[in-house]
C-alpha cells in the first residue's frame, strides 16, 4: 500500500514538473515571441503611407486598421502589452501617422502618443499668380478645399482681408499642413507671413526710393520677380525701373502686359498687344500697374526697396536668364538688334 503510495506521489511531482516545464516552455516562447514583435519593423511598402485614426479609436482599432493595410498580422495582445511597457496606453492620440520603412511597433506607439501627425507640405513658388496658387492647392494632397467654390473676393473676404485684390499678396514660401486643414488656413497664413515681412522690409528701405506706399513696392517687386532671370540681377532691374519712374518715363515691361492680356496670352506676345491700352499696359500707361502681377518673394521685394545705383535706363535679355543693361537709347537699340535680331556688329 505504502508503494502504491509512493508511486502515485512520485507520479505526481513528475507531473508538475512537466506542466512546470510547459508552462515554462510556453512562457519562454512568448516571450521570445513578443521581443520579436517589439524588433520587427512594420509591413510598409516603399510608397509613402499612413494610418489615419480616427477620434475616440482606441488601441484594438488601431491594430485593426494596421491588420487591413497588412501592416501588421499581430493581434491586440502584444500591442497592448507594449502600450503598458511603454506606460502610453490610453494616451494615443487620433490623427494621421506615417507608416515608414523600418518604423516598429514601439516607434508608432510613441509617435501617436506624442501626436507627431504626418505632415506635408505646400510650396508657394517665387513669381506664381493668384490663379497659379489657387490651381495647386486645388490639387494638394489631403488639404481641405473650403475655399474652391468660393470667388477671389468671397476668399479674401474668408481669411480676413475684405477688400484687398489678392495678386501679390501670399509669401513665396513653403508651409506644413496636416490632414484636416483647409486651403484657407494656408492661404491666412501665407497673407499673414507676406504682410509681416512686407512691413519690416518697408521700415528698412532706401528713403530715396519713389515708392509711396508698401503696396507700391509690392507691385514693383513682382515685376522684378517676372523680369528676372538671375538673382544677382535683382537689384540692377529694379534699379532700371525706379530710374524710369523718377524721369516719367514709361516702365515698358512686358509681363505686366501678358499679366493684363489674361487669358487672351497664347504664349506669344505680339506688336498689336503693346499698343492696346489696358490698366496693366505700360507702354500705353505711365507709373506703376493697380496691383502686383506675381507673388514675388523676399529678395525680389528687397531688390525693389534697395536698388541698385547708376544710370541704366534698359535692359535687353540675352536669351539665357541673363541681360545686357544700357544708359542710352542709342546704346539699347543696338543691344536689341544684337541679341533679339541677331543683327551684331
Amino acid at each position: 500500500m505504502n508503494r502504491m503510495k509512493m508511486r502515485g506521489r512520485a507520479f505526481w511531482r513528475v507531473l508538475i514538473v512537466l506542466v512546470l516545464l510547459a508552462v515554462a516552455g510556453a512562457v519562454a516562447y512568448g516571450w521570445i515571441d513578443y521581443q520579436r514583435f517589439v524588433r520587427t519593423p512594420l509591413n510598409v511598402s516603399p510608397q509613402p503611407s499612413s494610418v489615419d485614426v480616427g477620434k475616440g479609436s482606441n488601441l484594438r482599432d488601431v491594430v485593426g486598421l494596421l491588420r487591413e493595410q497588412h501592416a501588421t498580422s499581430t493581434g491586440p495582445l502584444y500591442w497592448r502589452v507594449l502600450a503598458e511597457q511603454l506606460r502610453v496606453a490610453g494616451r494615443l492620440h487620433a490623427g494621421e501617422y506615417a507608416l515608414t520603412t523600418g518604423m516598429t511597433p514601439r516607434d508608432l506607439l510613441l509617435n501617436m502618443a506624442a501626436g507627431k501627425v504626418l505632415q506635408r507640405n505646400f510650396t508657394i513658388v517665387d513669381g506664381w499668380t493668384f490663379r497659379d496658387l489657387r490651381q495647386a492647392l486645388a490639387k494638394a494632397d489631403k488639404l481641405r478645399q473650403d475655399g474652391a467654390s468660393l470667388d477671389d473676393a468671397q476668399l479674401m473676404t474668408k481669411i480676413g482681408a475684405p477688400g484687398e485684390m489678392p495678386e501679390g499678396r501670399f509669401l513665396p514660401e513653403t508651409y506644413a499642413y496636416v490632414k484636416g486643414d483647409s486651403d484657407l488656413d494656408i492661404l491666412r497664413r501665407a497673407h499673414t507671413a507676406m504682410a509681416k515681412m512686407l512691413d519690416t522690409l518697408w521700415a528698412q528701405r532706401d528713403k530715396q526710393v519713389p515708392l509711396a506706399t508698401p503696396y507700391d513696392a509690392l507691385i514693383l517687386a513682382s515685376i522684378v520677380e517676372k523680369e528676372t532671370g538671375r538673382a544677382d540681377e535683382r537689384p540692377r532691374i529694379a534699379g532700371v525701373f525706379v530710374r524710369r519712374l523718377q524721369s516719367h518715363m514709361l516702365l515698358q515691361t512686358d509681363p505686366t502686359v501678358i499679366y493684363g492680356m489674361g487669358g487672351s496670352y497664347a504664349g506669344n506676345i505680339h506688336k498689336s498687344d503693346l499698343t492696346t491700352d489696358t490698366p496693366y499696359n505700360t507702354y500705353t500707361r505711365q507709373g506703376l500697374p493697380p496691383t502686383p502681377i506675381a507673388m514675388p518673394g523676399k529678395p525680389a521685394i528687397e531688390a525693389a526697396l534697395h536698388p541698385a545705383q547708376g544710370t541704366e535706363l534698359y535692359f535687353v535679355s540675352r536669351g539665357d536668364g541673363s541681360h545686357v543693361f544700357s544708359s542710352s537709347l542709342d546704346e539699347h537699340n543696338r543691344n536689341v538688334a544684337c541679341y533679339q535680331l541677331k543683327h551684331c556688329q
